[in-house]
């Protein structure tokens, strides 16, 4: 059985960071699993570099971004479309 990774990329200051924070928690109780998520910090120094080219707030699940980005920012940046809802992330869970 294959367990299903969710990582929330983000960081301190984020204005979204929080709305994806809970719409990760109501995915997950939709979802009927009992899954638990990573937090990368993006000023944190033990942040992979892989994590670096996402904004903030991203939610990944299993490496991929729920909204479809590629990532590709070039610096610490806030997303424009701002945090992703708990029924597109709960979609990505199945």
């Amino acid at each position: 059985m294959t367990t299903t990774r969710i990582e929330l990329v983000y960081f301190e200051g984020c204005p979204n960071a929080e709305s994806a924070r809970n719409s990760i928690r109501e995915a997950v109780v939709a979802s009927g699993a009992d899954m638990e998520w990573k937090e990368w910090n993006l000023t944190a120094p033990e942040t992979p570099e892989s994590f670096r080219v996402f904004g903030s707030p991203t939610v990944l699940v299993d490496g991929v971004d729920v909204t479809g980005a590629s990532g590709g920012a070039d610096a610490m940046s806030c997303r424009v479309d701002g945090a992703p809802p708990a029924a597109l992330i709960a979609s990505k869970l199945g």
